[in-house]
């Protein structure tokens, strides 16, 4: 895929009060492979990733930015940490009931949660990614369990969408964490809650 000129290329970084959201470095694919390797992390994904699996997944958020000018940023506490997880905006995958859409999505290394961290990084990534592409509507989801990644959405002002729950195609039947649940925001209302 080649990059969409109409859209202009990602920031190096963001800054926001407390984080710094930044193009990825090779040097963050071990705190990466460790934090998918946590089994608490990844409870509601499918198990934990293998060290290939973990490469993988960070080559595709970081091929994202450069193809589609939007992708996750790693996310650093300046001072504290110098990786500890990612957040950003994404074009979703075609094989989702949704698509083609903009997603928003996050996942911290687990001594980083309940800090705030993950709402301050996906506001910034909202802000980027509907200021700099024109982007309408941004979504996210996750099964009902994983209820402090709907209260994150919840924090950003997203909405619950009625009526599109789905079975996601990547869990067998009768997995846990099959169905899924969808939220979302337009520009209009992220900026109200900005405002507020």
């Amino acid at each position: 895929m080649t990059p969409d000129k109409t859209i202009p290329p990602q920031p190096q970084e963001i800054r926001t009060e407390r984080l710094i959201l930044r193009r990825w470095r090779q040097e963050d694919f071990e705190p990466f492979r460790a934090m998918n390797a946590d089994p608490e992390v990844t409870r509601f994904f499918m198990g934990t990733f293998s060290a290939e699996q973990s490469d993988a997944s960070a080559g595709r958020l970081m091929g994202s930015a450069e193809t589609a000018r939007l992708g996750a940023w790693a996310v650093e506490v300046p001072g504290e940490a110098p990786f500890i997880g990612f957040a950003g905006c994404w074009p979703t995958r075609q094989e989702l009931p949704f698509a083609p859409a903009i997603e928003i999505g996050w996942r911290l290394a687990k001594p980083f949660w309940g800090r705030g961290y993950a709402p301050e990084a996906a506001r910034a990534a909202l802000a980027d990614a509907f200021a700099r592409t024109g982007v309408s509507e941004i979504l996210a989801y996750a099964t009902p369990l994983n209820e402090p990644s709907l209260r994150v959405m919840q924090k950003l002002g997203m909405t619950y969408s009625p009526g599109e729950d789905f079975e996601h195609f990547m869990f067998e039947d009768g997995h846990r964490n099959r169905r899924h649940v969808v939220y979302r925001i337009t520009a209009e209302q992220f900026r109200r809650v900005q405002a507020a």
